[in-house]
């Protein structure tokens, strides 16, 4: 019959006990799986994009309270990544809170970027704000001028894309359109605007 032998001491037990559970540990970790490696090409870190830090009208000059920073998956083409590039400079049109504040937002030369070749801005105000506030930057429009006397409306400019639309509301630039036309039909609408009433209409795509 065959005796085990009896620890010398209670430490002696204390100290195999300890021993066997850091190689168990040892073990557990030398099978566990390697973590996976995040997929090469993941998604970029979003980009830091000026947004307007509240509802801001046209013709605001912006200041650094006017800006915010926000990080957007992608930022959009002419945006700011620093307020300070847009501060002292003034807004062509209104802009939403939360909005990322491009060049074309702005007086200067971004907002004649969509210009095509060939053509002018030329500034439109229509009779009734309302009807210049339906069309949206992109889109397409006819003008019509009416005039006393005669009954018929002629049309001054067709299909002129629409640079910058009109703000609703009380805003001072309300029922003002910036469209993209030829230097002749610019110097039209500016005639028909000292002697007729101007209005919209909306030409299918």
């Amino acid at each position: 019959m065959v005796r085990l032998r009896r620890p010398r001491s209670v430490v002696s037990l204390v100290r195999r006990c300890l021993a066997g559970l850091l190689a168990a540990g040892a073990l557990v970790l030398a099978l566990r799986p390697e973590p996976a490696s995040p997929p090469a090409g993941g998604p970029a870190p979003p980009a830091p994009v000026v947004t307007a830090a509240a509802d801001l009208p046209a013709g605001t000059v912006l200041t650094a309270a006017d800006l915010a920073v926000t990080r957007l998956p992608t930022a959009p083409g002419g945006a700011a990544a620093d307020p300070d590039e847009l501060v002292g400079r003034a807004l062509a049109g209104a802009v939403r809170a939360g909005e990322p504040v491009t060049d074309v937002r702005l007086v200067g030369p971004g907002l004649t970027a969509l210009l095509p070749a060939g053509t002018v801005a030329a500034p439109v105000r229509t009779a009734d704000a309302a009807v210049s506030a339906l069309p949206r930057t992109g889109d397409h429009v006819d003008v019509l001028a009416t005039t006393d006397g005669d009954p018929r409306a002629r049309v001054v400019a067709a299909r002129a894309l629409v640079l910058r639309a009109a703000p609703p509301g009380d805003d001072p630039a309300a029922g003002l359109l910036l469209l993209a036309v030829d230097a002749a039909t610019a110097a039209d609408l500016a005639a028909a605007a000292t002697t007729s009433t101007l209005t919209l209409s909306l030409p299918p795509p």
